[in-house]
Parts: structure tokens; C-alpha cells; sequence
């Protein structure tokens, strides 16, 4: 390795242990760490435009490097993580610390990596003469639902030349996914009658009649199993449906009054999630809200969608992609899980990619880590991205 390539490798990990020691766990502000990168930025010149949550607490970071009025790179990550409670922790969650050739510590996979090595690479863009800009897009709330890049992404959207491709930076032990499921959330209460269980005939169970519309979730994703849609690229060819959490009930003499539950629909990019949801309201309202309230008026369902986000689909064969493709590692397939990628394709009209460094094996798990070898390969693919946007 070049003594120049060594020293942005330092750089990149020193970066790295900055933002690591920010706790950015979801239900955290994440302004600690968007006035960090903001301050490093203006070392250079650069400004940042911020799009704060309705708390002010949360923020996106947008910054541009190189000229205007040129269709652009985004080079996106999420500055959010998943919390570090486990209490099997070898060395603190939120202090970088390298071990055997990796560096542990919350986030430092998914995905504060990715985001430290564009940093580690600003003071080479800015001293290049780039004939397309970089667009840094930082975002907040990513893993509780995908929530928070909508503002920055529909501020790219309208710009007057909005980026060509969006690079995920997701981890993916640097191969291109070039495909993920969208997800939809919802939650359900489910309100009967309450009376003493030795008269169970003369009240509305509410837990009972949970688990017939759980039923009707279940069937519907074994329709998904038997009948598709289907892309076999995906690690799972088709949607997939099912109940997550349910709770109900006061006592084992009780008739429950009330039950709730959460399902999920994770789908293909061009299956219509909504209408599937839309469809199996229908079906319960029609039936089983029908039965109860013919028992009892002030009984029946209700429907709360949690959240939800798009899937992004296959931009492989676009013009877009085509400015990448000679400098692009391995593209490894489509993933059942989610990224911002679908937000960025489905809503800023922006196509997408899912590549950056770590594995996703380590996230979310007790002493994540990222190999230092993988930044290494996210460095080189951000220097020959510079180079060819040099060289464009």
C-alpha cells in the first residue's frame, strides 16, 4: 500500500472512532454527530444544509462537492444504529476498538464505516478538478422504519440536475446488491367484551377473533409461497407476510376485552403492498368486524400502519448504472432485506445501488464489527469513482 493510501486508511479509521463514540441509537438525537460532520466538512469549504425532524432533535446532512448544473453521484448512509444493550460486550459498544484486524463497536458495520471512508476521502475531492459532483447524504431514523431521508431525498429530487445513481452504502462486503423488498407495518387492535369466562357464549373475544384475522394473514402468505410473484434473484423468490408481536388478555377467568397485534407484508419492488393490505382490511371488515358488531355496537377492528418503505428495483441495465459499471466490484444479487435505496429510486425517481463495506452478518448483533481490509476495498472504490469522475 502507498504511503498516501496508508495515511487515508489512518484517517478513515480515526473518522470511524469518531463517529462510533456518538450514540446514535433510533430513540437518540443524532445532532452530535450531523454537527461533527458538518464542522469537518466546512474545514474544507464545504458547506451543509440540514433537514431537521418536527423535534429539531434529528437531522439529514447534505453536502455537495464539485460543480453544479451536472447530474451527480449520491453517496448515501444512515448516522442512526440499533442499541447496544446486550451485556455480552467484550469491549465498550461505543469505543472503536481493533482486535485481530477488525474494529468493533456499535455501527461500525452498519454503516458507519461506509460514511467514515467517504469523509476520509474529501480532502482528495476537493482538491480535484471533478467534472461531476459527489452529492454526501447522511440521514437519521433508518432503522426504525426508513422515516428520515424522505426530506433530503425529495430536495434532490427537485434540483435542477438531481444525481444520476445513488450508491447504498449499506453493508455488503463491497459486492453490488442491485435489488432489495419494501416493508409494510401495521398494527391492529382488536375490542370485544369483557365478563366472567363461565359465561364466555355472551361475550365477544377478542383475542379469538385476532387469531382468525392472524389466519387470514397466514393464508395469504402462503398464497405469496404457492402462487408468487416471484424473482428468483432474491435470497427469498418471493413476498412474505406474517405476525410479528400480539398481546391481549387480563386474566385466565376473563373473557378478553382487548387484543393487539403487528404483521408485516415484505415485498418485491413491483408488488403493490398497499393494495395487498387494502384488500385483507376488506376482508376482515367485511367478516369478522361484521360478526362482532352483531354482537356488540362498540366492538370490531382498528388499523394503524407503523410504517413503510419502498423496494428498490434492478437499475443495472440503465444508463446510470452504465457510468459505473467498469469500476464496480461484483454484483452479488438482490437482498430480502431493506435500505434507503427504495426511497431514493421509488420516491426521488434516483436509481439505486446497495454497496458498501462490512457484512451484514455483524449487524445488529453484540460486538459488531468491520474488517479494517474492507475499508481498504470501500477506499478503492471511492478513489477509482473519483477518478473516473475525473476523468468523465
Amino acid at each position: 500500500m502507498s504511503k498516501s493510501n496508508m495515511s487515508r486508511l489512518h484517517h478513515a479509521i480515526d473518522l470511524l472512532g469518531k463517529l462510533v463514540a456518538f450514540d446514535t441509537t433510533s430513540k437518540n438525537s443524532n445532532l452530535g454527530l450531523i454537527h461533527f460532520v458538518r464542522d469537518y466538512l466546512a474545514e474544507y469549504g464545504i458547506e451543509s444544509t440540514l433537514f431537521h425532524d418536527e423535534t429539531g432533535q434529528k437531522a439529514n446532512l447534505l453536502a455537495t462537492i464539485g460543480p453544479k448544473g451536472v447530474p451527480g453521484i449520491a453517496l448515501s448512509g444512515h448516522t442512526d444504529v440499533v442499541p447496544a444493550l446486550e451485556t455480552t460486550w467484550v469491549s465498550p459498544a461505543f469505543e472503536l476498538t481493533e482486535r485481530d484486524g477488525k474494529l468493533f463497536g456499535r455501527g461500525s458495520a452498519d454503516m458507519k464505516g461506509f460514511s467514515a471512508c467517504v469523509l476520509a476521502m474529501i480532502p482528495e475531492l476537493v482538491k480535484r478538478d471533478l467534472t461531476i459532483p459527489f452529492h454526501l447524504c447522511l440521514s437519521y431514523d433508518e432503522e426504525v422504519g426508513c422515516i428520515g431521508v424522505g426530506s433530503m431525498v425529495d430536495h434532490l429530487a427537485a434540483m435542477d440536475t438531481p444525481p444520476r445513481l445513488a450508491v447504498i452504502g449499506e453493508p455488503t462486503n463491497m459486492k453490488v446488491i442491485n435489488g432489495q423488498k419494501g416493508k409494510y407495518s401495521m398494527q391492529v387492535g382488536v375490542t370485544g367484551t369483557a365478563g366472567h369466562s363461565s359465561f364466555a357464549p355472551d361475550h365477544v373475544n377478542a383475542i379469538e377473533y385476532a387469531s382468525r384475522a392472524i389466519n387470514l394473514i397466514a393464508e395469504k402468505a402462503r398464497e405469496f409461497e404457492e402462487n408468487g410473484p416471484f424473482d428468483e434473484d432474491f435470497t427469498v423468490p418471493h413476498s412474505t407476510m406474517l405476525t410479528t408481536t400480539i398481546s391481549g388478555g387480563t386474566a385466565t377467568n376473563v373473557t378478553p376485552e382487548y387484543c393487539e397485534f403487528t404483521f408485516e407484508i415484505r415485498h418485491l419492488p413491483d408488488h403493490d403492498a398497499e393494495a395487498v393490505i387494502a384488500d385483507l382490511q376488506k376482508t376482515i371488515m367485511d367478516t369478522l368486524d361484521a360478526e362482532m358488531k352483531a354482537k356488540a355496537d362498540d366492538t370490531g377492528f382498528s388499523f394503524e400502519k407503523i410504517f413503510s418503505y419502498p423496494g428498490m428495483g434492478d437499475c443495472t441495465d440503465a444508463e446510470a448504472f452504465s457510468y459505473v459499471r467498469n469500476i464496480i466490484p461484483e454484483i452479488s444479487g438482490k437482498v430480502s432485506y431493506g435500505s434507503e435505496g427504495g426511497v431514493f429510486e421509488k420516491q426521488g425517481n434516483i436509481p439505486s445501488i446497495i454497496c458498501g463495506p462490512g457484512s451484514i452478518e455483524q449487524a445488529h448483533k453484540p460486538n459488531e464489527f468491520i474488517e479494517i481490509s474492507q475499508i481498504e476495498e470501500c477506499l478503492d472504490f471511492l478513489e477509482a469513482l473519483t477518478n473516473q469522475a475525473v476523468a468523465a
